[in-house]
């Protein structure tokens, strides 16, 4: 894990976070070296001064971008908004939910993202899954050479990611290569659907599931006998129960095991384990739509995997970081022991001899992305040499 600022763990985790999304050392060290004292200042003091300083540089590269459109340097402009889009997704992830102008800066993050991807002809187009009278916002990346119904993923957020970090990543980039297109989706208590369409989680997260399943049978592209799903963090709880609860998917992948939530959540306020965020207990209310800490707590007890996984009837691989410091390692044991039923289960720990040993491997990801990406193909019909 790089470690840029020796004392705080949240936000070297974002800059992880961003350098594996695609950030430049330069740029963060433009961004970070003036914040070192700022890293020991309380959330509120410390996180304002955190989001100004990736503001300025987002704003700088969309300055640089608009200078290269003006000469008709479009895919120049694209490759910068991308990151801008990259420095704003991290400067809004830190900030509180009530912060003033989180909302503004996360449409302009969306509004930023959409130019770089479109101006660089990213292969990614912006998708509405019906759900109720509202919708989920996904991302579709198309599989390459294959063939005119393709196996696809299903890839949603943990707690506190949204759709963009995830495509940043490449995950989707790398299963697209491997004949395997993606789906990433805001669920219930991510992204657009929380900030923008007031949707709370919920600990059924089948119920959310099944409506993309539906979507996806829809489609003339998408082999609806190979539709998968991954989830990370704590995904990784959502992604092993809509799985056992929605028979459709031909097959589930945990990118850093949850098992029992509740019980971190519990050591948490024992202060053992490290937050991904600052503001956390404002934060899980927010994602949750708990009134409180207690009401909140009352919530969590429904979020757990036990009685649950002996329901999964198609292969499941689990994976999980061997220096994980959020979630112990032991949860992936957990759920890996109760797939009973999976006609082929894995468990993959990441060491340090190919890396992603942290949470979901954001100090590492991509040997551990390929592996998922390897099993996933191997799983559903894709390729995995050219």
């Amino acid at each position: 894990m790089f470690r840029y600022f020796p004392t705080n763990y949240v936000w070297n985790l974002s800059v992880n976070l961003a350098i594996e999304m695609g950030a430049r050392i330069g740029e963060i060290e433009d961004m970070c070296g003036p914040l070192q004292e700022a890293a020991k200042q309380p959330d509120v003091d410390g996180t304002r001064a955190f989001r100004e300083a990736w503001v300025e540089k987002a704003d700088c590269l969309c300055d640089l971008a608009q200078e290269d459109e003006a000469k008709g340097r479009l895919l120049s402009a694209g490759e910068k908004y991308k990151r801008a889009a990259i420095y704003l997704i991290t400067a809004e992830r830190m900030l509180a939910h009530d912060e003033p102008g989180r909302i503004e800066l996360y449409r302009r993050s969306l509004d930023t993202f959409d130019k770089g991807i479109t101006l660089s002809g990213d292969n990614c187009e912006r998708v509405t899954v019906p759900y109720g009278d509202k919708h989920l916002s996904g991302l579709l990346v198309k599989a390459k050479n294959a063939g005119a119904r393709s196996p696809l993923l299903v890839q949603v957020n943990g707690l506190d990611s949204t759709k963009e970090m995830k495509y940043f990543v490449g995950l989707p980039a790398w299963l697209a290569a491997r004949g395997v297109s993606s789906l990433i989706v805001d669920q219930p208590g991510t992204g657009e659907a929380l900030r923008l369409h007031g949707m709370h989680a919920v600990y059924n997260s089948e119920v959310w599931a099944s409506k993309i399943v539906d979507w996806l049978e829809g489609r003339d592209d998408v082999d609806p006998k190979r539709i998968g799903m991954e989830g990370v963090s704590l995904g990784g709880y959502y992604c092993p129960r809509a799985v056992a609860f929605e028979p459709r998917f031909a097959c589930g992948v945990v990118w850093g095991a949850n098992h029992d939530w509740r019980d971190v959540q519990k050591k948490r306020l024992q202060r053992e384990g490290n937050f991904p965020v600052p503001h956390y207990w404002k934060h899980v209310c927010w994602v949750w739509g708990a009134k409180d800490i207690d009401d909140f707590m009352r919530i969590a007890e429904n979020v757990c995997l036990d009685g649950v996984l002996d329901r999964i009837k198609v292969p499941f691989l689990v994976t999980h970081g061997s220096k994980d410091s959020q979630i112990p390692v032991a949860w992936a044991h957990r759920t890996y022991e109760q797939l009973v039923n999976s006609p082929k289960r894995e468990l993959k720990l990441f060491t340090e001899r190919e890396g992603g040993v942290q949470h979901s491997s954001f100090d590492n990801s991509i040997n551990a992305g390929h592996f998922i990406a390897d099993w996933i193909a191997e799983t559903l019909g894709g390729r995995t040499a050219l």
